[in-house]
C-alpha cells in the first residue's frame, strides 16, 4: 500500500533524528524529547492505525486507538482510526497506553514480550500471576482532559508515564534496525487477537519489527494460541483463541526483520 511506502521512511527518520543508536548504548534514547517529535508522531501512528484497522484482522472490525510510549513509559502519542473519538470505545484509550506501557516495560533489548505472551502465565497458578495488578495505572493522568482532545496531537496522555499492566493480546516492543529498543506501541478497540494483528501490521508499516528474540517458535514476539484440547501453550506463553477468525489473519501476519533471518510472523499452536 502506498501509505506504507510513504510512512516508513518517515517515522524511521523522525524516530532516529533525535539521536543515534547502537545495540550496544547503555543510554535510553527518547524517540520523543520535545512538542516538534510527538506532533511527527502522532500524524504517522494515525496514518499507520487507519491502514492497518481497515484491512481483515479478525474481530469484529471495530476502530481502534493506538499509543505509543517511548523506552521510558512516557506517552508520545494517542490516535484513533475514527473520525469522532465516541468512533471507538472510549475505555479502550487508557487501554492502549497500558499495553504500550506493558510491552514496553517487560521487553528487554534482547528479547522481546509482547503483551499476548503474558497471558497464560498470570492466569491463577501461572508463574507470573498477580503481574497484571502491578504497576497500576496512574488514574490521575489517564482520565485528564479535555475529553475532546482525546485521540489528538495534543491527548492529555502525551508527555505523561500512565503505567498499568495489560496481559492480553495488542502491545508490541519497537525495535530498529540497529537492535535499540526505542519504546512500544500498544492497540486496543476490538477483539485482543486482532488488536495484536493490527499493532503487528503498524510495526512492520513502520519499519521497527527488528525483533531479537522472543518466546514463540519462530524466535520472535508473536502470539502463541493455545492447544485447543488442552486450552494451554506447552510454551508457558500462550493466548486463548478470540473465537472471530483472528488465527488465520495472524499465520499471515509479515514476518518480523530480525537479525535471526529464519524469524517469521506466523503464529504458532503449541
Amino acid at each position: 500500500m502506498k501509505i506504507k511506502k510513504i510512512i516508513k521512511p518517515v517515522l524511521i527518520s523522525a524516530l532516529m533524528g533525535v539521536a543515534s543508536t547502537n545495540v550496544l548504548a547503555q543510554d535510553v534514547v527518547d524517540i520523543c524529547p520535545n512538542a516538534e517529535s510527538r506532533a511527527a508522531i502522532h500524524g504517522i501512528l494515525e496514518g499507520l492505525l487507519k491502514d492497518a484497522q481497515a484491512q481483515s484482522n479478525g474481530g469484529f472490525g471495530f476502530h481502534m486507538w493506538a499509543t505509543i510510549v517511548n523506552r521510558d513509559g512516557v506517552v508520545c502519542a494517542v490516535a484513533s482510526s475514527g473520525d469522532e473519538r465516541g468512533d471507538q470505545w472510549p475505555g479502550s484509550r487508557v487501554i492502549s497506553a497500558q499495553k504500550a506501557n506493558t510491552a514496553n516495560a517487560f521487553s528487554l533489548p534482547r528479547f522481546a514480550l509482547s503483551t499476548a505472551n503474558l497471558h497464560q502465565a498470570t492466569q491463577n497458578g501461572g508463574s507470573l500471576f498477580g503481574l497484571q495488578f502491578s504497576n497500576p495505572v496512574n488514574t490521575a493522568v489517564a482520565y485528564l482532559g479535555p475529553s475532546s482532545a482525546y485521540g489528538s496531537a495534543s491527548d492529555p496522555l502525551v508527555g505523561e508515564k500512565v503505567g498499568g499492566v495489560n496481559v492480553f493480546g495488542g502491545g508490541l516492543g519497537l525495535y530498529d534496525s540497529g537492535g535499540s529498543l526505542l519504546g512500544a506501541v500498544g492497540v486496543s478497540g476490538d477483539s485482543s487477537c486482532a488488536d495484536h494483528n493490527i499493532a503487528w501490521r503498524i510495526r512492520n508499516a513502520a519499519g521497527l519489527d527488528y525483533v531479537p528474540a522472543g518466546p514463540s517458535p519462530d524466535g520472535n514476539d508473536q502470539l502463541i494460541y493455545n492447544d485447543p484440547e488442552t486450552g494451554v501453550s506447552s510454551t508457558g506463553f500462550g493466548h486463548p483463541d478470540c473465537g472471530n477468525g483472528e488465527p488465520v489473519v495472524t499465520a499471515t501476519l509479515p514476518p518480523t526483520s530480525s537479525t535471526n533471518s529464519g524469524d517469521s510472523g506466523a503464529a504458532a499452536t503449541e
